[in-house]
């Protein structure tokens, strides 16, 4: 899952981004209005965190100016704790939730699952695919109730594969929706994450549609390697 930071306080973006890297998403950052209206209409996030008060233009406008251009992935918005106002035009500008200044760490980790969990379907925070389970509160696999050791990337490219349970998932999508932009993409890349997957796996969840890309499924199809 990638996202996009969006927070003029160098200090609070850097935490931001540290927190939600451990987490295991891929990471884009803007520090003001016009650099995040750029990025925001121009790349594929998962989901957006965005302060209101920002240098050159503000969060609120931002917002809107995606929504007027069809850009229609999860906001969460981030207020100073006294200004119920910045909610409300938040709200009526396209956000999705909010967070208010100072915040938990963790609370904006919950609601970013929460926004990304109902935007591709799911009502719980545990995906299942056949003997497949990932919590995505604690960043934990099993199959068959044993637990799997995945790196980062191997995390990321199973993730982005349960949330979209049922769907051909292209290797160009997966490039661009499991890597940061300063990231060197080689779509290559993926074939050799979800080869070491399925040996991880055990299992045949993972389905090659030729020409396509990528079917994640509880049944074993015809797709080869």
């Amino acid at each position: 899952m990638r996202l996009l930071v969006v927070e003029d306080d160098k200090d609070l973006n850097r935490q931001l981004v540290s927190a939600l890297e451990q987490a295991g998403y891929a990471i884009d950052r803007a520090f003001d209005g016009e650099e995040a209206l750029y990025l925001g209409m121009n790349e594929p996030y998962d989901a957006v965190v965005l302060d209101v008060g920002l240098p050159q233009k503000d969060g609120i406008s931002v917002l809107e100016e995606w929504r007027k251009n069809g850009r229609t992935m999860p906001v969460l918005i981030l207020t100073a704790r006294d200004r119920w106002s910045d909610k409300v035009q938040g709200f009526d500008a396209g956000a999705d939730d909010y967070v208010s200044k100072p915040f938990h760490m963790e609370e904006v980790l919950a609601r970013l699952r929460a926004l990304v969990r109902r935007a591709t379907g799911h009502a719980t925070s545990e995906l299942t695919c056949g003997p497949v389970r990932l919590d995505t509160k604690a960043g934990r696999v099993v199959v068959d109730g044993a637990p799997i050791k995945l790196t980062s990337h191997e995390y990321r490219l199973l993730s982005y594969l349960m949330h979209h349970t049922g769907r051909v998932v292209s290797r160009t999508e997966l490039v661009e929706h499991l890597y940061d932009q300063d990231f060197d993409r080689d779509s290559n890349t993926i074939e050799v994450f979800v080869g070491r997957l399925r040996r991880k796996l055990g299992v045949e969840v993972i389905q090659t549609v030729r020409g396509l890309g990528y079917l994640l499924s509880p049944s074993p199809g015809d797709g080869g390697a």
